[in-house]
């Protein structure tokens, strides 16, 4: 039994303080995942939504008590172009415009942009409210796989998760006007009995997991500070925490401010 309890004292003594923080962290992300679900389907319970809302993304107000807690700079691309399905147009000076909102199919639109006129690519131009997350991962994987830069232009948005993409930029080019933030992800949930709801949570605290591991690892991979999911999973769906200037340089999501 002593030997027993020496083992387990040397094991605690060598477990890195990072690993109790990360493990605290999950545990407490993954309770998060069950409160918001069964609030959400609380509320949805006698009016079922048609369409997921990360298909239709909005242009949320600030949270003001986030850490970053003030209103974002003015975006002037029109809500009705950023609520379009996401199109990919080659401009002059070797920029790749994307525009609208990531629907499913989004990364394939824009694979066939770069099948077609790839040679001619050097910048990746951001202006959207974003949408399906897996359909921005799979653009941000395809901008660093040919090593393009990206950018967010004065007045533009890029919104929940228009930053993974715009993360994915060899450069990363913003402005201090460029509107850039993020929210927690979220989908609709349609009514159902409480067991089914209830087994829907479980899934949904496993693919919440998932996801923050998938979206940890791309950061990183990307060189980007993970405060930044860190500043989502802290703002809640239809708010949105924005980076000022310093922000974006702090935590690297920008690697250059232009004027």
């Amino acid at each position: 039994m002593a030997s027993v309890a020496r083992r387990i004292v040397t094991w605690a003594a060598a477990f890195e303080d990072g690993a109790i923080i990360r493990a605290a962290f999950f545990g407490l992300l993954t309770a998060t995942a069950v409160i918001l679900y069964l609030d959400y389907t609380e509320l949805t319970a006698t009016q079922p939504i048609a369409i997921a809302p990360e298909l239709t993304p909005i242009l949320p107000a600030f949270d003001p008590s986030s850490p970053a807690g003030k209103p974002g700079p003015e975006v002037t691309t029109p809500v009705e172009q950023l609520h379009q399905p996401l199109t990919a147009t080659l401009v002059s000076g070797g920029t790749l415009k994307l525009t609208g909102t990531i629907d499913p199919g989004a990364a394939g639109r824009v694979q066939a942009e770069i099948d077609a006129h790839g040679e001619y690519i050097r910048t990746v131009a951001l202006d959207s409210p974003g949408g399906a997350v897996a359909e921005a991962l799979a653009i941000g994987r395809l901008i660093r796989d040919k090593g393009y830069a990206t950018s967010v232009a004065a007045g533009a948005l890029c919104a929940s998760s228009c930053p993974l993409i715009f993360a994915a930029g060899r450069e990363r080019i913003a402005t201090a006007k460029s509107a850039i933030g993020v929210h927690q992800i979220y989908a609709a949930a349609p009514s159902a009995s409480l067991a089914s709801r209830l087994a829907a949570a479980g899934q949904a605290m496993s693919d919440a997991q998932t996801l923050t591991a998938q979206i940890s690892r791309y950061l990183k991979g990307m060189g980007v500070d993970e405060e930044v999911w860190l500043r989502a999973l802290e703002t809640p769906p239809d708010r949105l925490t924005y980076f000022s200037a310093e922000e974006l340089k702090r935590l690297n999501l920008a690697t250059r401010l232009a004027n």
